[in-house]
C-alpha cells in the first residue's frame, strides 16, 4: 500500500488509515472488493504539507477546497487551486506540496479495486491528473460523508458504507458540469444552505463555501438571482418553518429551534416579515381551512 504522509496534523484535520484486517474484509466482500478506501483524511490550511512518492500502488484522489498547491508528475509541474480534483493512478511517481503563502485545504482518499481505472477514465482523467470541478456540493459533501466512518472502532459495516459512498461519489463525476471560475455553483450553494437550515450560517461562511470575498460573493449572487444570499437563506428557513407548522405538532419554540433560532420571539418577527403574519396566526389560518388546496 502506498504510504500516507506522516506530516503533523494541523487543527481540525484528520488522517485515517485502515488496519490490514479491515482492508482484507473489504477486498473480499462482494459489495466492496472492486472499489474501497484504504486510507482517507482531511487537512485544513496545511502549512508545510508536502509528499513525494516514487513507488505508488493504489489510486489517490485529492480535492482542494481552499488555497493552493503544486503537483509534479514526471517532467510536468502544475498549479493546483480551489475546486481542483487530482486523480493519481497506481504506478505514477509524483510529488505535491501546499503553497507557502496560501496553503491548501484538501480532502483525500487512497482507494483500490478493479473499478477504479474505469471510473477514472469515465471522469475524464485519461489525459491528465487534474481537473477543475469547482466547489460543488456533490464533492464537498461526498468527501465529508466518507469521513463519517471515523469513531466506529474500525467496525466493518461503517466502512462497507464508506465504500458504497465512494462509488457514488466517483459515479457522479461524469454527470457534473465543471464550474467556471467566473460563476458560482448555485445548486451546490443552495444545497449547502438546505443542509444547514438548523444553523445560523453567517455571510462569511457562505462566501467561503464559494471561495470568494464577502463583497464579491454578494455582488455575484445578486447579479445571478436578484436577491442577497442572506435573504435566500432566510426564505429557505421560513419555507421549512411553514412545512413544520403545516405538518407537525411542534410548538412555535420547537419550530424556531429547528430553523436555527433559540429566541422564538426573534424567529416570530422574521416569520411575520416574510409571511405577513405570525407563526401562530399562520397555523390558525390553516386549521380554519384557509390554507389553500
Amino acid at each position: 500500500m502506498s504510504r500516507t504522509s506522516d506530516w503533523p496534523l494541523p487543527p481540525d484535520s484528520l488522517r485515517l488509515a485502515l488496519p490490514p484486517a479491515l482492508l482484507q474484509k473489504l477486498a473480499g466482500h462482494p459489495l466492496s472488493r472492486d472499489l474501497y478506501p484504504s486510507s482517507l483524511g482531511h487537512y485544513r490550511r496545511a502549512h508545510g504539507h508536502q509528499m513525494s512518492r516514487e513507488q505508488h500502488d493504489d489510486h489517490l484522489l485529492i480535492y482542494c477546497s481552499e488555497g493552493q498547491g503544486r503537483l509534479r508528475t514526471g517532467d510536468n509541474e502544475q498549479a493546483v487551486g480551489c475546486g481542483d480534483l487530482i486523480w493519481l493512478p497506481p504506478g505514477q511517481p509524483h510529488a505535491y506540496q501546499a503553497d507557502a503563502t496560501s496553503p491548501w485545504s484538501i480532502s483525500w482518499v487512497h482507494l483500490r479495486g478493479d473499478s477504479a481505472n474505469w471510473l477514472r477514465s469515465a471522469a475524464g482523467y485519461s489525459d491528465g491528473a487534474v481537473r477543475h470541478w469547482g466547489l460543488q456540493h456533490a464533492l464537498v459533501g461526498g468527501f465529508a460523508q466518507l469521513l463519517e466512518a471515523r469513531h466506529s472502532g474500525y467496525r466493518f459495516q461503517p466502512f462497507l458504507l464508506a465504500a458504497s459512498r465512494l462509488r457514488a461519489l466517483l459515479c457522479q463525476l461524469p454527470l457534473l458540469s465543471p464550474v467556471r471560475d467566473a460563476g458560482m455553483d448555485l445548486d451546490g450553494l443552495h444545497a449547502y444552505m438546505r443542509d444547514n437550515l438548523h444553523q445560523r450560517l453567517e455571510l462569511a461562511q457562505l462566501a467561503a463555501f464559494c471561495n470568494l470575498s464577502k463583497f464579491h460573493f454578494v455582488n455575484r449572487y445578486r447579479a445571478q438571482t436578484g436577491r442577497t444570499p442572506v435573504q435566500h437563506f432566510l426564505h429557505l428557513k421560513i419555507e421549512y418553518a411553514c412545512q413544520l407548522l403545516d405538518s407537525s405538532g411542534c410548538g412555535i419554540a420547537q419550530v424556531s429551534q429547528a430553523v436555527g433560532y433559540d429566541d422564538s420571539y426573534y424567529f416570530s418577527r422574521l416569520f411575520s416579515k416574510v409571511m405577513g403574519l405570525s407563526p401562530s396566526a399562520y397555523r390558525k389560518r390553516l386549521s380554519q381551512g384557509r390554507g389553500g388546496a
